[in-house]
């Protein structure tokens, strides 16, 4: 005896998780996310040059033609998986974390790792267990490292910006605009001892870094209002790092920064509020994401502090990624009426 189950069940899918019983629809999130964007990006923008705007363009075009291209090639519709913005969102967190002084083919061959090998080889959104913009940000740093240190601070003009970005500047002038970040003056520092210690006054790029992480904070609070975002992640991620910076500070002051520099640096505030609360490669269990936040930040501190990577924000996130699934194995809520 068989038994066929009716033309309007066998059509049913199940889509990939999160599966969350919600009003929002996954392209509403992501639109949130980008506006949430906006006021660190154009604080990044205003202190680092306009080309980390050009950056985000080119990611965001190649990342949707990478997506497209994928989703031709497995059968699968395209226009339903442009308009969810996930591409994007992946494009442009990606580009907000490379120099804007960086060639266009860096960010752009960034996209395309990005989608194809961190989010579409897994079968697409949902199903990605490592954060699709930082596999493509890691892969760049340890291929590429000098064309992902070009930062700068100060004014530039829309035309210095387009020729670093398109070629048109020489090698000698190009090295003349990029500068260090005040993370790898820290990293120095520790390395050469206490006495090298970082000058008093503020530097142009300390400054700068600290005001593009309030911009992402401004961001981020307002996902947490809307509750976007989980704050056990990001809150999780900013205590870890400002535990392990405060423990180190006490112990010798001329020697670690405090931790507020540490808390504004880098891209704290961009990977505490919209790289590690991915809900798809992110911890699950209510335990698990403290933990996961946690870990996140005490390995940002380890890497920035004695790594060889100035900051170690996406190297954690990936890290963390890899146990999220052990964290919510372990710390798993009881079920009613069952033993743990």
């Amino acid at each position: 005896m068989t038994f066929e189950l009716p033309p309007s069940v066998r059509r049913f899918t199940l889509p990939p998780g999160p599966n969350v019983m919600s009003e929002r629809r996954v392209g509403d999130v992501m639109l949130a996310i980008i506006v949430a964007l906006i006021p660190g990006a154009l604080v990044q923008a205003w202190c680092f040059g306009p080309g980390v705007l050009v950056q985000c363009c080119l990611a965001v075009a190649f990342a949707l033609m990478a997506e497209s291209v994928a989703l031709r090639l497995r059968g699968r519709p395209v226009l339903p998986a442009l308009r969810d913005l996930s591409a994007t969102v992946t494009a442009i967190l990606l580009a907000l974390s490379v120099p804007g002084l960086a060639p266009w083919w860096v960010v752009s061959l960034g996209s395309l790792l990005a989608i194809l090998i961190g989010k579409q080889v897994y079968g697409g959104l949902g199903q990605n267990p490592f954060n699709p913009a930082m596999v493509g940000y890691a892969v760049l740093l340890i291929s590429f490292p000098r064309e992902m240190t070009l930062w700068h601070s100060g004014p530039i003009g829309v035309g210095e910006s387009l020729g670093a970005v398109f070629g048109g500047l020489e090698g000698d002038r190009l090295d003349a605009l990029a500068m260090a970040t005040p993370l790898d003056a820290s990293r120095s520092q520790v390395a050469a001892g206490p006495l090298a210690a970082l000058p008093g006054s503020p530097s142009p790029s300390r400054t700068g870094a600290a005001m593009v992480n309030l911009g992402y904070l401004a961001g981020g609070t307002w996902l947490l209002w809307r509750k976007l975002i989980d704050l056990r992640i990001s809150g999780g991620l900013l205590a870890g790092l400002a535990i392990c910076a405060f423990v180190f500070f006490v112990s010798d002051s001329s020697l670690y920064p405090t931790p507020l520099f540490h808390l504004f640096s880098g891209a704290t505030m961009l990977a505490a509020f919209f790289i590690a609360t991915d809900p798809v490669s992110a911890a699950t269990t209510p335990g698990g994401r403290w933990i996961y936040g946690a870990g996140i930040g005490v390995l940002i501190y380890v890497i920035r502090t004695w790594g060889g990577y100035p900051d170690g924000a996406a190297f954690a996130v990936l890290l963390m990624n890899l146990a999220a699934p052990t964290l919510d194995h372990f710390c798993r809520p009881r079920v009613y009426g069952h033993r743990r």
